[in-house]
């Protein structure tokens, strides 16, 4: 589990923007059968530098996968917002992680 930071947004409303074309760089075709290559979910916090608001992309994936993907969300996204990747804690990802688990037959 690992959580994609991309920090320095003034509001909420303008980090919730950029959901969509995050969401078509991880899963270009939503229309295809289940499941995603890499389970995904978003979230947002407050605790950005200077009290910006932060998008936090959840994945369900393995540290490398991880990594190559921050790297295209930070091609996306600009070179204006500071974009980090880390180990996320799976208790806050519950539902990611029960998604990931339903679609793996593993529940």
């Amino acid at each position: 589990m690992y959580e994609i930071r991309i920090a320095g947004h003034p509001s909420t409303e303008e980090a919730l923007a950029l959901q969509d074309p995050i969401q078509r760089l991880l899963c270009p075709d939503p229309d295809h059968a289940p499941p995603c290559e890499v389970p995904w979910s978003f979230t947002v916090a407050d605790d950005g530098p200077d009290d910006s608001t932060v998008l936090v992309l959840g994945v369900y994936t393995a540290e490398g996968q991880a990594t190559r993907l921050a790297t295209q969300v930070r091609s996306l996204v600009g070179g204006g917002r500071a974009v980090a990747v880390s180990e996320g804690d799976a208790g806050e990802w519950g539902e990611l992680v029960e998604q990931y688990e339903f679609e793996q037959g593993l529940r």
